[in-house]
């Protein structure tokens, strides 16, 4: 009797194990499909947030490859918001260059505007570490980013001298070019939050995909309206260093698709990224600042006497 309780009792431990087994088994799977799945939505909003930026990239590539001016006059009258051409203009801050008048004949002084467009990151930093190694200053047409290490990098930006330029606050087309009230209440955020920083009121601005982009909700004449009313200056570019796409050149074909260009015009205003995966531009920096000095080039931050450069000219927004 003693041994069949014995068995019994053996029995029935085993079974407590085997069920034990199977709910720590069960729970092990729970957790791991729990965990997967954190970690697939972690990955899935990194990846689409990394496709937002190369879809953004992609748009400013494909700018630069255009290189061409829009002629406003002939515009159809939705593309020019329907003005009545006898309503008072607003008198534009300054309007661009046409670019036959940039070319450069024997003898001109090439001067170059190094702008970097998406920041602050630590790249930011990187280069501007670079550019005081070799007391160059550069222009940074900057995002909103509201945390302390940004903070610090708006503030030496303009504490070492360079200049501090405007790229909207969000960098989101669907948001900046959602309306003009989007578009402005955007570009207050940015204006006064850079003001609230620094101290410095930022008077350059550069438009998400340059100021002829297609993408805009509203006539971007009405934008540029809104601009010069602020006596605000947008700059676009008329040399793309090509970093606008990850990994599209090495930091040599950079330097060379700069240099190739820099000869032809009298102004350069330099197309170039600095944010946080624009590792190939930081080590192009220095290679580029020593090439652009070797052909003799006044390497320059964008300042009241800068040339300007727009695809769609400030006094054609009337």
């Amino acid at each position: 009797m003693q041994d069949k309780d014995s068995e019994a009792l053996r029995n029935q431990r085993r079974r407590r194990k085997r069920i034990a087994r199977m709910k720590h088994t069960i729970i092990a799977i729970i957790a791991g499909w729990i965990i997967l799945s954190m970690i697939l939505i972690i990955f899935l909003l990194v990846r689409t947030r990394s496709m937002e930026r190369k879809l953004d990239e992609l748009w400013q590539m494909q700018r630069v490859m255009n290189q061409q001016v829009p002629d406003t006059e002939a515009l159809p009258q939705e593309e020019t918001g329907g003005m009545d051409t006898e309503t008072v203009a607003v008198t534009a801050p300054a309007s661009g260059i046409d670019e036959t008048d940039n070319l450069a004949q024997d003898g001109d002084v090439h001067k170059v505007y190094l702008t970097f467009d998406d920041g602050p990151s630590e790249n930011t930093d990187a280069i501007l570490d670079v550019l005081s190694e070799y007391d160059v200053k550069a222009t940074f047409f900057v995002v909103g980013k509201e945390d302390e290490a940004s903070a610090a990098i708006y503030q030496r930006i303009v504490d070492e001298g360079h200049t501090l330029g405007m790229h909207s606050y969000s960098n989101k087309y669907s948001l900046i070019y959602q309306s003009e009230d989007a578009f402005e209440a955007d570009f207050h955020q940015l204006q006064d939050y850079l003001y609230e920083v620094t101290g410095e009121k930022s008077r350059y601005y550069r438009f998400p995909g340059g100021s002829s982009n297609q993408i805009s909700n509203v006539p971007m004449s009405s934008l540029i309206r809104f601009l010069n009313s602020e006596d605000v200056v947008y700059y676009d570019w008329n040399i793309s260093a090509g970093d606008a796409a990850n990994a599209a050149y090495t930091s040599e074909e950079l330097v060379e698709n700069v240099v190739s260009d820099v000869s032809k015009y009298k102004t350069s205003v330099v197309l170039l990224h600095d944010s946080e995966d624009k590792s190939t531009t930081v080590e192009a920096v220095g290679p580029l600042i020593e090439a652009l000095q070797d052909m003799d080039a006044e390497i320059l931050p964008i300042d009241e006497d800068t040339q300007v450069i727009q695809y769609v000219k400030a006094d054609s927004a009337r």
